[in-house]
């Protein structure tokens, strides 16, 4: 699977750990920076660069890390096409990319532990996207992008 990483300096340490698992469970990683950790930089950069990956097809998933999940998280969401969601733990990871098809996951780095981390990528990259139920609600989320980003009107919303 092609995964495109990404974090500000708050979360490169932990990003670089869920890199380097991701790429030793044989991922192929596109690291869209930073590149350090002594150098602020600005979160919304970097949630862009892996929502745009993802959105564009370079790329299958994103990850993105910061210092709570939420802000780089908030960037990632304004690429259309990009649904992001903040994971604490195995539970919100599975749902995430079972019941939204969550296609970029994003982890603070100061609210999050690195094993749990670990342990919770690893559970999102394995669930399957149910379908059913949950199909209606994704389609209303792509309906928003088409509406609030293209301009198209959408039926049925309020």
């Amino acid at each position: 699977m092609r995964v495109a990483v990404g974090s500000d300096h708050a979360g490169f340490d932990l990003k670089e750990i869920l890199r380097a698992a991701l790429a030793a469970a044989g991922h192929d990683v596109a690291d869209h920076g930073t590149h350090a950790a002594g150098v602020s930089v600005d979160y919304p950069d970097f949630g862009a660069a892996v929502g745009r990956a993802v959105a564009g097809g370079s790329a299958d998933l994103g990850l993105c890390v910061c210092g709570t999940g939420n802000g780089i998280a908030m960037a990632a969401n304004k690429v259309p096409g990009v649904r992001a969601a903040v994971i604490h733990d195995v539970t919100t990871a599975t749902l995430a990319r079972r019941h939204n098809h969550a296609n970029v996951v994003c982890v603070g780095a100061r609210t999050t532990g690195s094993t749990v981390a670990v342990e919770a990528l690893a559970a999102f990259l394995a669930a399957p996207q149910e379908s059913g139920r949950h199909d209606g609600r994704i389609e209303k989320l792509a309906g928003l992008d088409r509406e609030l980003v293209h301009h198209v009107p959408v039926e049925g919303t309020p």
